[in-house]
């Protein structure tokens, strides 16, 4: 077991290892201007190696936020379990999922968590701006958008209702990062722009909670 676990942990750091490698020449280069060939050069691994780690030039990008596709589904997951554990038990429930998710966006931006679009950082700036400028980088994140979606469909019950639901709470948190990013881009600090940002998420997520039945 504790093989395994070595082998997990080398094979997550390939990942990062030759992620990083990547963002840094096209943030330097250009997306288009780099070759995947170059890129498996400067990581010093082979094309075929690489290709096995990313079936796409464009997962070399979408890497570093591949951990948030399925994040919404986890999160409302818990609180479906949660809720069981409480009801066979007698406790209150432990919140509705737009609730959960709505914590966890407020959370992010009082963290400035990149993902909600609030962080100034440069390196952070330039990866959002390489990602949203980038055409087949913004295709690509329509898949990811779309499984993304999926996902919580599922959590929250593969109904017609549920996908119908995840839809809007995916494109909700999609537009609000947006919003923040683009302001943060624009030349706002952080600062000037996290009051409005905390406002327009309680605004949304408020309106989800009181038109959708999940």
């Amino acid at each position: 077991m504790g093989e395994m676990g070595l082998r997990e942990r080398k094979r997550r750091r390939m990942y990062e290892d030759v992620s990083d490698v990547a963002v840094r020449l096209f943030l330097a280069k250009g997306f288009d201007a780099v070759s995947v060939a170059e890129v498996a050069a400067a990581a010093g691994i082979s094309k075929p190696t690489l290709f096995r780690y990313f079936p796409a030039k464009e997962d070399l990008v979408l890497h570093r936020i591949a951990d948030h596709e399925t994040e919404a589904a986890r999160l409302v997951a818990g609180v479906a379990g949660a809720s069981g554990a409480s009801d066979a038990s007698g406790a209150s429930g432990a919140g509705s999922p737009v609730g959960v998710l709505r914590a966890r966006f407020l959370s992010g931006l009082a963290h400035n968590d990149p993902i909600t679009g609030l962080n100034d950082h440069p390196q952070v700036l330039a990866f959002h701006t390489l990602l949203n400028s980038t055409p087949t980088l913004v295709a690509r994140q329509y898949a990811y958008l779309e499984r993304s979606e999926a996902a919580l469909a599922e959590a929250l019950g593969g109904t017609l209702e549920a996908r119908l639901a995840a839809g809007q709470i995916i494109a909700v948190q999609r537009i609000l990062a947006q919003d923040n990013w683009r302001r943060i881009a624009a030349g706002e600090r952080v600062e000037d722009v996290r009051e409005d940002a905390v406002r327009a998420a309680e605004e949304a997520f408020g309106r989800l909670e009181r038109t959708l039945a999940v």
